[in-house]
């Protein structure tokens, strides 16, 4: 914000201002502080519709900057802000430490804490917005959430060399998750912790939490260089969207770990190591775009229980629940080191799961290497290239010339002539109206993630020029 929107010399200075509003006016306050003391005083009297805006510069936090019992409204929010976007660095080892309050917008600043930002159950409706966070080696979780209705967007996460997540969302307590948090156009770039496990850019649940329905939405984020873990957005709970998110030069991918009826849609991964794997129930995987990628574009594993129940115990609810009434449908994979695989390394295999048009192709490897075919139905895939088929059924494909064409994007499309023009063997109206283009779907649909169109597309792989601070 520029200085020159506020009354004076440099100073605690504030002016009343109406926000229009059917029925009534909400009062709004502006401040403008210059120091962690004088930002204090005026989070205390905060009330609906304030914005406090500390002055450019770095500063030091000795203590937490509190935010309790602080309440906005939906129409006015209170608003901590940086003077301009990433002109305030906070260094120290805590910076703002919240409780009892909602509605409380926290945008602009550069984080260089020791220690995890938290937002707890007892606060709601926190969105924290076009940030810069860098958080010390000591920190292990940046930001965690475990409130209702969190937005985090328009973030950049990067440079982290250590064990820990960029993003976790918790819970009030060990089963519970955190309700309709929103993710949407963050930048989660450079995790280069070397370790096995925990490293996630995203972890949206655990496994005490996983049969509880989270409903949350990860939308419109990139990921680059994200080699902290094999998963990139680790889920972990139940009833959640990912969709429109680009991986890419990435070790992560897209894992549904545990948790039930979770929607993969629409994302676009490429030149990294890891696709999709799926382990739990009711999932749909739709038009999402892998290519390119070190390993399989779509696991569907297998499990050592069937299903995770209330009352299992902990060890067991660790374990991997095999897939049942999994769907994936009108995604396309090419040139991944596989196709779609399985695992044996556990003896319970997928039930009830449907393969069914998508486009797979191929220069080497196999294209379908499924230990356990017996639960799955196949119809409608298009397999093409020199790679082999590998195991997939003969009634469960053609091999036919989808004619994909490179777009100025590197994703490949279908061309002229496509064998996958108006060939899926299901009607998937009910479950899809448009592709991974963003372009409408008319019956009957393409095979593969692609509609076949000669317009622009409304949705393309995400730069770095989509997401983070500057986003629009």
């Amino acid at each position: 914000m520029d200085r020159r929107s506020f009354l004076g010399s440099i100073g605690v200075a504030a002016v009343a201002l109406q926000l229009p509003r059917p029925g009534t006016a909400v009062a709004k306050t502006t401040a403008l502080v210059t120091s962690i003391a004088q930002l204090q005083s005026a989070i205390n009297s905060a009330t609906a519709g304030t914005t406090i805006t500390l002055a450019n510069g770095t500063y030091a936090v000795s203590s937490a900057i509190t935010v309790s019992g602080r309440n906005g409204t939906s129409s006015a929010p209170i608003t901590i802000q940086a003077e301009t976007r990433g002109g305030v660095t906070l260094t120290g080892s805590q910076s703002f430490v919240m409780s009892n309050s909602s509605y409380i917008t926290v945008s602009g600043f550069v984080f260089q804490q020791t220690s995890s930002f938290d937002l707890p159950s007892s606060c709601t409706r926190i969105r924290i917005t076009r940030n810069d966070f860098q958080l010390g080696s000591a920190a292990s979780h940046w930001l965690v959430v475990r409130g209702d209705d969190v937005k985090v967007d328009r973030n950049v996460f990067h440079d982290k060399s250590t064990i820990g997540c960029y993003l976790v969302i918790d819970g009030p307590s060990s089963t519970v998750m955190a309700k309709r948090t929103y993710i949407l156009r963050n930048h989660f770039r450079d995790h280069s912790f070397s370790g096995s496990n925990g490293g996630e850019p995203i972890r949206l649940g655990v496994s005490s939490r996983a049969l509880d329905t989270a409903g949350a939405t990860v939308e419109y984020n990139l990921f680059e260089r994200a080699d902290g873990d094999p998963e990139g957005i680790s889920v972990k709970s139940s009833g959640n969207t990912i969709r429109y998110n680009t991986i890419r030069d990435s070790l992560g991918g897209i894992v549904l770990r545990h948790g039930n009826n979770n929607r993969v849609e629409g994302n676009h991964l490429l030149a990294g190591s890891n696709g999709i794997r799926i382990y739990g129930n009711d999932h749909l995987i739709v038009n999402n775009y892998l290519g390119d990628l070190g390993s399989a574009g779509i696991v569907l594993g297998s499990g050592t229980v069937r299903d995770h129940t209330s009352d299992e115990s902990a060890e067991s609810r660790k374990g991997n629940d095999a897939p049942d009434r999994v769907t994936i449908v009108l995604n396309t994979l090419r040139n991944n080191a596989e196709g779609v695989v399985g695992e044996s390394q556990r003896t319970l295999a997928p039930l009830a799961c449907r393969i069914s048009d998508n486009l797979l192709v191929g220069s080497s490897g196999s294209l379908v290497d499924m230990p356990y075919l017996g639960g799955i139905t196949w119809s409608g895939n298009i397999l093409w290239g020199s790679a082999s088929n590998g195991n997939i059924p003969s009634g469960g494909f053609t091999r036919a010339d989808p004619k994909l064409s490179a777009g100025t994007d590197g994703v490949y499309r279908l061309g002229t002539g496509s064998a996958a023009i108006n060939a899926t063997s299901m009607n998937h109206a009910s479950r899809v109206t448009d592709d991974v283009d963003g372009h409408a779907r008319t019956a009957p649909y393409d095979v593969g993630a692609d509609e076949y169109s000669t317009a622009t597309p409304v949705r393309r792989p995400l730069t770095a020029a989509d997401v983070g601070p500057s986003a629009t």
